[in-house]
C-alpha cells in the first residue's frame, strides 16, 4: 500500500507505523487499532497481513473477480474448529491483522463466531465486502464482533457499479451498508479496482467520501487473476491521470480540515510517481518521503513477506492473486511454519527478489521504493516471476 496522504499530502494516518516503522527524525505515533504492535526494526522482518478467504460464495457476479466466487459453497472450505486452530497459529505467529475475505464473507455463517474468536486471540479482524448484506442488524454484529475495520468495495458510482457487480441495486446496497456502519460508528472505508470503465468517476468517488464522511478509501490497481483481465486495465497515460486526481483530490480534502486517509494498493510504482511529484512542489520534503518509502521497499517486502493469503481450502499463497501458487496447506503444517520455509524456491526468492529481477526493473534507479512492485502481474503477463511489471508506468 502507498499512503497517499501521509507521502503526499503530509498527513499521518492509522497504519503509517506498519508501513513506514520510523521517520526520518522520530516514531510515527500508533494508532489505538494497533496499540501494542511492535514496529519491526526493517520492513523486511514484518509479520504479515494475512487475507483470509473464508468462502468462495457470493451473492454479486463481478467482471474482476480475482477468485471466480459464485453462489455455490466450495465443497472443501476449512471447517469451524479448523479455523480456530489456524487462528490460534496465527496468534501465537503475531499477524497484525487477518483479513475476513471471499466470496463475500458474510455469506459464511459462522463469519462473526471466528472473528469474534480472533478478536479474543489478539488477532486484529478486519472486513473486506460488497457491502451489499449490511443491514443495521448487521452493521451492529460487525461492531460488537470486534472488526477493527470494514472495507466495502464500490467499482464506480451506481450504473457503472452495478455494471461491474453484475447485479442491478448493487449500489443502493452497499449505500445503505456505508450508512448502517456509521450508525453504529463501525469503522468503515471505500475499495475500488480501478479500470479503464470507472477510473474518469474517481471525482465522484471523492464527492462521496466527503459527502457521506467516509475516512477511508484504498484504490486497488487491476491484477490479472480469476476474471479480472489485462485489456480491463488503464494504460500507462490514464495510470498517471488517475494519481493525479488521487492526489489532488486527498491534498484539498485534506487542506480543507478533512481527516482523510487514502490509499492505493497494489502497484508501488506510485510511491516513485509521487516522490517525483514532490521533487518538484517541495525537493527538502521529497526526500523525507523517499526514506520512508525506501524503508517500507515496496514490492519487495510484499506478496510472501508483509502480506500473505490462506484460501478456503487452506491452501497458503504468498498474496490473494497468486491462488495458483501454493506454498502447502494449513490442514497439514501450521501457516506460520510454511511462511517461514524458503525451502520452496519461489518462497525463498520472494523473500530476497531484488537480485532475481530482469528487465528494466533489474537497473531501475527507484528500485529501493518500488522493489520490482507486484510479481504475479509480471508472472501472468510474460510467465516469468521475475520479469518487469507490465503496470509500471514510469
Amino acid at each position: 500500500m502507498i499512503n497517499i496522504s501521509r507521502i503526499y499530502a503530509d498527513h499521518s494516518t492509522t497504519g503509517d507505523p506498519l508501513r513506514y516503522g520510523k521517520e526520518h527524525g522520530g516514531s510515527v505515533a500508533h494508532s489505538h487499532h494497533f496499540k501494542g504492535h511492535a514496529t519491526a526494526k526493517a520492513a523486511s522482518e514484518r509479520r504479515p497481513v494475512v487475507v483470509w478467504n473464508i468462502s468462495k460464495r457470493c451473492n454479486l457476479k463481478c467482471i474482476h473477480c480475482y477468485t471466480n466466487s459464485d453462489c455455490n459453497v466450495a465443497e472443501n472450505e476449512l471447517s469451524f474448529e479448523e479455523g480456530k486452530v489456524l487462528i490460534d497459529n496465527l496468534a501465537e505467529f503475531k499477524i497484525p491483522a487477518l483479513l475476513f475475505s471471499g466470496g463475500e464473507p458474510l455469506m459464511r455463517p459462522d463469519v462473526f463466531e471466528l472473528a469474534a474468536y480472533a478478536a479474543g486471540k489478539g488477532v486484529r479482524p478486519v472486513l473486506s465486502t460488497n457491502g451489499t448484506l449490511i443491514t443495521k442488524e448487521v452493521a451492529r454484529k460487525i461492531k460488537d464482533t470486534g472488526f477493527i475495520y470494514a472495507g466495502i468495495s464500490l467499482d464506480g458510482v451506481k450504473e457503472t457499479n452495478d455494471l461491474f457487480r453484475g447485479v442491478n441495486g448493487a449500489f443502493e446496497l452497499a449505500m445503505a451498508g456505508f450508512r448502517n456502519c456509521r450508525e453504529v460508528e463501525q469503522r468503515v472505508g471505500l475499495r475500488l479496482t480501478l479500470t479503464r470503465q470507472n477510473f474518469l468517476d474517481l471525482h465522484k468517488i471523492f464527492d462521496f467520501l466527503i459527502e457521506e464522511k467516509i475516512p477511508r478509501a484504498c484504490f486497488y490497481h487491476l491484477v490479472y487473476s480469476g476474471r479480472g483481465k489485462s485489456s480491463d486495465d488503464l494504460s500507462h497515460e490514464e495510470t498517471a491521470k488517475a494519481l493525479d486526481i488521487i492526489c489532488s483530490r486527498t491534498k484539498s480534502a485534506i487542506e480543507s480540515g478533512i481527516d482523510l486517509d487514502i490509499l492505493t494498493v497494489d502497484n508501488h510504482v506510485d510511491g516513485v510517481y509521487l516522490y517525483k511529484k514532490l521533487l518538484k512542489e517541495d525537493p527538502k520534503r521529497a526526500e523525507k518521503m523517499r526514506e520512508l518509502l525506501e524503508w517500507n521497499g515496496g514490492g519487495a517486502n510484499s506478496s510472501g513477506v508483509g502480506i500473505g493469503n490462506i484460501d478456503w481450502e487452506g491452501n497458503v499463497h504468498p498474496d490473494q492473486f497468486w491462488q495458483d501458487l501454493t506454498l502447502g496447506n494449513v490442514r497439514n503444517r501450521p501457516f506460520s511454519e510454511i511462511w517461514q520455509d524458503t525451502s520452496n524456491e519461489m518462497m525463498a526468492g520472494l523473500k530476497n527478489r531484488l537480485p532475481l529481477l530482469k528487465g528494466k526493473c533489474k537497473e531501475c534507479k527507484y528500485l529501493k521504493m518500488c522493489g520490482g512492485s507486484l510479481r504475479v502481474r509480471a508472472f501472468r503477463v510474460t510467465d516469468d516471476p521475475w520479469q518487469t511489471d507490465p503496470a509500471c508506468y514510469i
